[in-house]
């Protein structure tokens, strides 16, 4: 079997790759997905919230899903469900298991959207027995959403990623309680709409700066003793508090998954864990390109969408030998800035380039500041900025092909 284009991973970064790839040119496209249906996560994503960016209005995660899969049937593009990718190489050879056995599939070029796992219980070293009752937040809401089984009735969620966040408001709409919301940090990690939605609304706990120090219960989780940490996050002594629970869901960070990725010799960023990229998001192999959360983890999958037009748009341009990259200058977070994508860029890229970046601490009146070398090429005030809130910053194409080194992000004083 051999296709101009592979994309690995049938959620809604493959997908929105996969479509973009057909309608720019790629003949034959093909996803490989693992699960049993197309649409990865957003399948299990019941609640409203998806598309504004991208379809300007609300929809839900399958309704989010679902436009996809549609448009990729109406693109005639090939998938394989229940297909695990075992290898990939250089060359573009795929090696997957399938319900047909084996599989050898030939490339011209590759589109990782692999996404990302959850940190479990094992990640994060909880003192405690191992009783049933202990879920990462997505099993929790798999579960719930698509299977109908009821994980719990009280319940203490540690971790206030946006997936804990939105379980707190469901598990309560199922009728739990919900006794708390742990944090670790001074300061949520979820969006603030989630915030208000999920915990505001429903009068749910959130408390900062304390973490779970045990999870007691040997048959079924009893109850977890809490703890205020220090500024190194330690726990700190005589601060202990005890609440009573039968579950705790855990929402303690999300992995980009990268095994395969590695397997062929991407180099990964060490700060966002996911593969070094450049402007048409290929990574240093030639013809394999990534996306989604397999690169970074994204606050909102209409960014995800985003991104994977571009790495789908540029696989199938490489397909075709129409795909020309300079020489690139880097990109480097500077004061305040967590971490940006692309890591290189293209200045004699002929289209505009968004630069998607997190800030390390909470920001009030502050400045994204992008420089060329030591001179300074753009700069956007921002009144309020949060880790847990991607920012993004536009560099037109006019300006693009001015710059001259390479570039650096900073947050200032406005």
């Amino acid at each position: 079997m051999k296709y101009n284009v592979v994309v690995i991973g049938g959620g809604p970064a493959g997908l929105g790759a996969a479509v973009e790839a057909k309608r720019n040119g790629a003949k034959s496209v093909l996803i490989i997905e693992r699960d049993r249906e197309l649409g990865g996560i957003l399948n299990q994503c019941i609640h409203n919230g998806f598309g504004l960016h991208e379809f300007k209005e609300e929809l839900t995660g399958p309704e989010y899903a679902g436009r996809f899969i549609k448009m990729a049937k109406e693109e005639n593009i090939d998938y394989m469900l229940n297909t695990m990718v075992l290898n990939i190489t250089e060359s573009k050879a795929i090696e997957a298991l399938g319900e047909e056995g084996l599989l050898d599939i030939e490339a011209d070029s590759i589109v990782l959207a692999m996404g990302c796992r959850e940190r479990t219980r094992g990640a994060i070293d909880i003192a405690g027995y191992r009783p049933a009752g202990v879920y990462t937040a997505g099993a929790a809401q798999r579960l719930c959403n698509m299977e109908g089984y009821m994980v719990g009735k009280e319940v203490v969620i540690f971790g206030s990623g946006d997936i804990g966040l939105i379980m707190a408001r469901r598990m309560t709409l199922e009728g739990a309680k919900v006794k708390a919301v742990i944090e670790r940090k001074p300061h949520s990690s979820g969006l603030n709409r989630n915030i208000v939605q999920c915990l505001n609304d429903y009068n749910i706990p959130l408390k900062l700066t304390t973490t779970i120090s045990y999870i007691h219960g040997k048959e079924r989780v009893s109850g977890v003793t809490i703890n205020q940490v220090d500024k190194n996050k330690n726990p700190i002594k005589g601060t202990e508090e005890f609440i009573k629970c039968d579950t705790v869901l855990l929402s303690v960070g999300l992995i980009p998954e990268n095994e395969l990725s590695v397997d062929v010799g991407v180099k990964l960023d060490r700060k966002t864990s996911g593969p070094i990229v450049n402007n048409t998001m290929e990574t240093n192999i030639d013809g394999i390109f990534a996306c989604g959360n397999v690169v970074h983890v994204h606050d909102l999958v209409d960014f995800v969408t985003k991104e994977s037009k571009i790495a789908g748009k540029n696989a199938a341009l490489y397909s075709l030998n129409k795909l020309n990259i300079n020489e690139t200058v880097k990109t480097s977070p500077g004061e305040g800035i967590g971490y940006i994508v692309p890591q290189n860029i293209d200045t004699k890229y002929n289209d505009d380039i968004n630069l998607f970046m997190r800030v390390k601490n909470v920001c009030k009146n502050k400045k994204i500041v992008v420089r060329d070398g030591d001179k300074i090429i753009l700069e956007k005030k921002r009144k309020h900025m949060i880790p847990s809130e991607m920012e993004s910053i536009n560099i037109n194409k006019e300006l693009l092909k001015q710059i001259t080194g390479n570039i650096s992000v900073s947050v200032e004083e406005a």
